[in-house]
């Protein structure tokens, strides 16, 4: 036998572990169907399914004891008293979280986790006494035995279906006191082949199993008379079972009333199956679902791929600025030139077709945000089933895209959001009907495009934060002074609860009150380059948005001076850019202040504060700066332009200060800073509160904190 090399196995694992989530994804989605509706057999069958193909995948990436426990559990749920069964949908979830744990642990290759309690659930469900009654009733076979067919078997029936044959299902029961079964399923083989052609076949060929009855699926053209009359054989076959499947060829609608008596099903399609959670698409009549891509068009590439045609790409980009620079100099140089204008129509052509490169590579690493959203269901019932809580969970937005890097990254922060919406934000029933509200509290999670950003909401109909209890536990921790924390405003006094270990909660539960999540949501968040943020209103609930760049990898970004310095700010931050004289800065409890237009807008000064009067009364532009509902000012000498950047990571251990979110190389090699706005605003906060003489002085990097920063930048660039 032809061994697979050592690069074909961790391949195939690699492809395991992947479907293997998927998998256990679409087993929690129909235990979840399961709980909703209990003794559902559409849903049990959709889960056996899923059983089965974890099985036989298991098994082929050589994972036996996965597979042995899947084996276990497709047994369980084939047998009739499954459906019924009260416990099932609490088995399914518990074999969903084992297997879960048994790829993690085959991953890490460390020890497997205990299955002896799921065995025994299992085995308790097999030994049921409703169970024995029910297979001392079935002497006689049927051809209505549950049985799933591997996806090639399915696409034989249909191919033999397009050519017209009849797909005929045999369960042919052997005779007892055969002391051959092996042999006398060889007999039953070679007479049932005279009539057409043998599909599929339990116990498969070749197997040593020793069963009793032989299953086979025959495509003929022969009468069911005919085909039981071939089955049995004296004292080898004592008696068969004939029924068609009636499969409808390729390209003629099936019939409503139409089913398969083998269960001969999409198994894709249920696989897939949408979780049980609202959706804004299935409220609004008319809206046309997207059609589902077929598998032959589908290529998985590892993500590390996709990532090096976007960092060529990025290059490429430097490469136009450069050429860009060179074109501006030559017509500088030569403005009559001939040659000049052809120069241009190449550059323009180039930028078109770098830009829709660009963009085609983009998509390839969008993936809608359904593919995180679809896991909140069990975390949601999981959450209130511990705290005693009646919660639905309702979900928009989600075939709203998002770059599957960032997705990945906001997973953790957002179950922290999800579970403290339920745990700590969703009410007690009696506490809510004596407030007015609904006895089932709701949990409403939402995503959108805004701009060049992505939102995504996480909101519940809660008790709401009680800005006066957050505000008491500032000053208790010595986050504020007494005297400060009278003159902040209510989102100032909300963004406490980010600080780390900042808790309210009377009580420390297993999901509540540690005061673990909220800080570790903002710390994310302001390394995606994305701002958190929190509204509240007491007895109707809060809503935390998350705010995410649409990629991390290429921006348009707004260049500018400070002190002779070259700093870049995105340039979707940027509301408008107004230009003031010093004069018109006002001081107001230590922070300065431009009177724009109707509204008073908070400065923050980059730079440092002109040491003269004479210095003070000269022009300045002011960024105006847009996060979220907020706004402020920043003060800048120089503008530079606008510029599509190549952002350039750096490294946390050589980049001290968190200011800046990256750096990029422009055309003509000059290293420009792109600033952390949510840092720089956070940064400005502290120092506000910390002492009012603090704000005097500018926010800008230190001269040895942009010395690092550049020679990372550059670092990175080589």
């Amino acid at each position: 036998m032809t061994q697979f090399s050592d690069d074909r196995n961790a391949e195939l694992r690699e492809l395991f572990f992947e479907t293997a989530q998927e998998l256990l994804q679409s087993m929690n989605e129909e235990a979840l169907k399961l709980e909703q509706k209990p003794g559902d057999a559409e849903t049990v069958r959709t889960m056996r399914r899923i059983v089965h193909t974890l099985k036989g995948d298991s098994a082929a990436a050589g994972f036996q004891e996965l597979s042995e426990v899947a084996h276990e559990l497709e047994d369980a749920l084939a047998l009739e008293t499954s459906t019924a069964h009260g416990s099932l949908a609490e088995i399914a979830f518990g074999a969903a979280d084992f297997f879960g744990g048994m790829l993690t642990s085959y991953r890490s290759q460390s020890q497997l986790p205990d299955g002896t309690s799921l065995r025994k659930k299992i085995r308790e469900l097999t030994h049921d006494p409703t169970t024995k009654k029910a297979h001392s009733r079935k002497s006689k076979p049927t051809a209505k035995h549950q049985t799933v067919w591997t996806e090639y078997e399915r696409l034989a029936m249909q191919a033999a279906a397009n050519d017209g044959k009849n797909i005929c299902h045999i369960l042919a029961q052997v005779d007892p006191h055969c002391a051959m079964p092996i042999a006398a399923r060889e007999l039953l083989l070679k007479g049932v082949t005279e009539l057409g052609e043998i599909l599929a076949s339990r116990p498969e060929a070749g197997s040593a199993e020793n069963s009793k009855s032989v299953e086979l699926i025959l495509a003929c053209n022969a009468s069911d008379a005919e085909i039981a009359a071939k089955c049995k054989i004296p004292t080898i076959i004592v008696n068969a079972a004939v029924d068609r499947i009636e499969i409808q060829p390729q390209g003629v609608a099936a019939k409503p009333e139409a089913s398969s008596s083998a269960e001969y099903e999409n198994h894709e399609a249920q696989v897939v199956a949408d979780p049980p959670v609202a959706t804004a698409a299935a409220a609004q009549p008319g809206t046309q679902q997207k059609p589902m891509p077929s598998s032959d068009h589908i290529l998985r590439v590892d993500a590390e791929r996709v990532d090096a045609v976007l960092n060529l790409v990025g290059e490429l980009i430097v490469g136009k600025s450069m050429l860009q620079q060179a074109l501006n100099e030559f017509t500088k140089h030569y403005p009559k030139d001939a040659l000049r204008g052809r120069f241009a129509d190449a550059m323009a052509f180039q930028s078109r077709v770098l830009n829709d490169l660009q963009r085609s590579v983009m998509k390839v690493r969008m993936v809608p945000v359904e593919q995180l959203f679809r896991r909140f269901p069990r975390v949601v019932r999981d959450v209130a089933k511990q705290c005693g809580k009646d919660v639905q969970l309702v979900v928009l937005g989600q075939d709203t895209d998002l770059d599957k890097g960032l997705l990945d990254a906001i997973a953790e922060p957002l179950t922290h959001l999800v579970r403290n919406a339920v745990s700590h934000g969703i009410e007690d029933a009696p506490e809510r009907v004596r407030a007015g509200k609904a006895p089932q509290g709701t949990v409403r999670l939402d995503a959108y495009h805004q701009g060049n950003q992505v939102v995504v909401e996480v909101s519940d109909d809660g008790r709401g934060i009680d800005s006066a209890k957050v505000k008491a536990r500032a000053v208790e921790r010595g986050l504020v002074t007494q005297e400060k924390a009278k003159s902040l405003t209510e989102t100032e006094v909300l963004e406490f609860i980010f600080q780390p270990g900042f808790s309210t909660a009377e009580t420390i539960t297993e999901v509540s009150g540690r005061g673990v999540g909220l800080d570790v949501v903002q710390t994310v968040l302001q390394r995606l380059k994305g701002n958190v943020q929190v509204e509240s209103r007491p007895g109707q609930g809060t809503k935390f948005r998350l705010q995410l760049p649409l990629t991390l990898a290429i921006i348009k970004a707004l260049l500018f001076r400070v002190e002779q310095r070259l700093y870049a700010v995105p340039l979707n931050t940027v509301g408008e850019i107004a230009r003031a004289d010093e004069h018109d800065l006002h001081r107001v409890n230590g922070c300065e202040m431009l009177q724009l237009r109707e509204q008073v807008l908070p400065v923050i000064r980059l730079g440092a504060l002109p040491p003269t009067i004479s210095e003070r009364h000269g022009k300045i532009f002011v960024l105006v700066i847009e996060l979220g509902e907020g706004k402020f000012g920043l003060l800048v000498n120089v503008l530079e332009g606008e510029e599509e950047l190549v952002i350039k990571a750096l490294d946390d251990q050589t980049v001290e200060t968190d200011l800046v979110s990256g750096a990029s190389i422009l055309g003509d090699g000059r290293v420009v800073l792109i600033l952390n706005l949510p840092a720089v605003m956070g940064r400005f906060t502290k120092l506000r509160h910390d002492t009012e003489a603090a704000a005097v002085f500018g926010l800008l990097l230190s001269q040895s904190e942009r010395a690092r920063s550049v020679k990372a930048a550059q670092g990175a660039q080589a």
